[in-house]
């Protein structure tokens, strides 16, 4: 945000709020015409000064940073040939202003060869760049999802003493990607995706904190599976979600029951379910 020196001069708490008040900002105009009234003393403006002018230098900073990534990308992304699959439409059509201002997809789904992690629900193209840059592109350095999920620190440390469980706690970590899954798992459980009914199932049952780091996990079996080709990422959609749980429920009942010697039945029909598929 800048300021022309005419606002920089102005005093009046009424033009202000008028011309400068963000549509966002829940304050009514008497509210913040009130925060405005007062006396202008020489040490606040000053300070007001000089906070303002390490904000504008803090700014020109972060678009000096964008520049210099946007190019690094650039570079890296042309050693690479194009990828034969075109870049899909973005999922998300509005765009973060903590975003770069630069494209990100492109040159990534050129770097990765033809991957694109922003297809995943939760996973902007800022995440995904993030994530690149501290795992790369090539996943043959772990020889499974399983192995990736476990270097991320995401996966149960299950702690195992004359056969019992003893502990499943995942071990504290700085791992830089773990942090990114988990606050793109944050974002997933607000969404109506697969993803987001897989979350607020999980927070119901066993709180948030370890839903949280679930679906992070599971974010990044999915990071994994589609930078090493094995999989284009279509989200089914929190209905399929809940059926397919459903289905595995009753499989789970189904079985438990018939070790017991029993069987299950639908009370609507009278029938037996013996493949609950519904």
């Amino acid at each position: 945000m800048t300021f022309s020196k005419k606002c920089r001069r102005e005093r009046d708490p009424e033009r202000l709020a008028a011309a400068y008040r963000n549509y966002r900002c829940h304050a009514s105009h008497a509210e913040i015409v009130a925060a405005l009234t007062g006396n202008y003393r020489a040490e606040h403006l000053f300070a007001l000064r000089q906070n303002f002018a390490a904000y504008e230098f803090l700014l020109k900073q972060i678009a000096e940073c964008d520049g210099e990534i946007e190019a690094l990308l650039a570079t890296l992304a042309a050693q690479q040939p194009p990828p034969s699959a075109p870049l899909p439409a973005a999922r998300r059509k509005r765009v973060s202003k903590h975003q770069p201002q630069f494209d990100i997809r492109g040159p990534l789904h050129r770097l990765t060869g033809g991957a694109d992690l922003s297809q995943i629900d939760s996973i902007g193209p800022q995440a995904a760049l993030q994530i690149i840059a501290e795992t790369g592109t090539d996943m043959r350095r772990w020889p499974s999802e399983y192995h990736f999920a476990s270097w991320t620190t995401l996966a149960p440390n299950n702690k195992i003493s004359g056969g019992r469980l003893l502990s499943s706690r995942t071990p504290p970590s700085a791992n830089r990607v773990a942090i990114i899954l988990r606050r793109c798992a944050m974002s997933a459980g607000k969404t109506s995706t697969a993803l987001g009914a897989f979350y607020r199932r999980l927070a119901v049952r066993i709180g948030k904190a370890k839903a949280i780091t679930a679906t992070a996990r599971k974010l990044a079996l999915l990071v994994y599976r589609v930078l090493s080709g094995q999989l284009v990422y279509n989200d089914p959609g929190a209905a399929a979600y809940h059926q397919l749980n459903r289905y595995r429920e009753l499989k789970s009942l189904r079985k438990r029951a018939k070790l017991l010697g029993f069987d299950l039945v639908d009370h609507s029909t009278g029938e037996v379910l013996l493949n609950p598929v519904s």
